[in-house]
């Protein structure tokens, strides 16, 4: 019997010995050279979870390892993005998020365990506008047919105008608070996990508005929602007949939100390169740029350009926080 557990023993011990060895042999191979995390602090389905997606078939083909996409949802992506902030810095850990995520979150809640300068920007993917929309049998009822006639509502009757986001702290939410304060009109924020979740809220006619999505076209053309807005500077190809906010009469309420690709700050910047080559490849893929064209401009912003937008947003929207007076917990 002692003999056998000796046996055994060695048997362990050499077999840890070599399993060591492997280990040290591959982390000497180039990089990649196991599978890579996408983390995505949105739910899957989600405007976010499908650019993700998108990307992680990319990346996995050019790259010539799996990319696997892991949904961390929760506290307006908070939780998936502290995830990677505290992740290694290898390369192996990457996300995909929003803007609010990166320039919002860390100005706007108290607890929050990350800030903008613990990511290194990749790449920016997208950039879109908000549509502001609405419930069409809510807006023929009360004669609602752009977005002033919003704003004259509310004002006939405070806090019975509702409107949804994904999240309290999410850029749809603080673009309503800074519409309402700005026009002095009282509106009642609902929240939900996503912002899928409060664009059925409005169809369905338990919510009169959102800020929505260019996700929302296809219920904005079959009629169960009316686009009365966009946020962006000018009228967007998809909706050429539907008004800027500015043309509305709302000057200087411009609002568009990006989606990026980032990894944990002190990644190799021989890294970060690999990984945004690899990423603007989906340029060439005719389907999967369709796909992402869905969802707002297509810019593949280098890793340098991106930073700057970065850095660019963050002071934008603590000011607007500021003025608003807005904390989270």
């Amino acid at each position: 019997m002692k003999f056998i557990m000796r046996g055994l023993t060695c048997i362990l011990i050499s077999g840890l010995i070599g399993a060591t060895a492997a280990y040290a042999q591959d982390s000497t191979k180039p990089w990649p050279n196991k599978h890579i995390r996408m983390v995505v602090g949105f739910p899957a389905g989600s405007v976010t979870d499908t650019v993700a997606r998108l990307i992680a078939e990319q990346l996995s083909k050019s790259l010539g390892q799996p990319v696997v996409v892991e949904n961390k949802p929760g506290a307006n992506g908070a939780i998936g993005v502290g995830e990677v902030a505290r992740a290694a810095p290898d390369g192996y850990t990457l996300l995909v998020t929003n803007s609010s995520s990166i320039t919002i979150n860390p100005q706007l809640y108290k607890q929050i365990n990350y800030k903008a300068s613990d990511f290194a920007p990749i790449s920016m993917i997208l950039d879109a506008p908000f549509i502001l929309t609405v419930n069409p049998d809510w807006a023929k009822k009360n004669n609602v047919a752009n977005a002033k006639d919003v704003i004259s509502y509310a004002n006939r009757q405070p806090d019975k105008l509702s409107y949804g986001s994904a999240g309290q702290g999410n850029i749809a939410h603080l673009s309503f608070v800074s519409w309402s304060n700005r026009t002095n009109v009282k509106m009642t924020h609902v929240p939900y996990k996503s912002a899928s979740q409060a664009e059925l809220a409005v169809i369905s006619g338990d919510l009169d508005t959102i800020f929505d999505t260019l996700s929302a076209m296809p219920h904005i053309q079959s009629g169960k929602l009316k686009a009365l807005a966009v946020t962006a500077s000018k009228r967007i190809a998809q909706l050429p007949d539907v008004p800027t906010m500015a043309e509305a009469g709302y000057e200087n309420f411009e609002v568009t939100f990006w989606m990026g690709l980032l990894a944990p700050a002190g990644t190799p910047a021989p890294i970060i390169q690999k990984i945004y080559e690899a990423a603007k490849q989906i340029n060439n893929d005719a389907k999967a740029l369709a796909a992402l064209k869905n969802n707002g401009e297509v810019v593949m912003l280098d890793p340098t350009s991106f930073s700057q937008r970065i850095k660019t947003e963050v002071p934008l929207w603590g000011e607007v926080i500021r003025r608003e007076g807005l904390v989270l917990e």
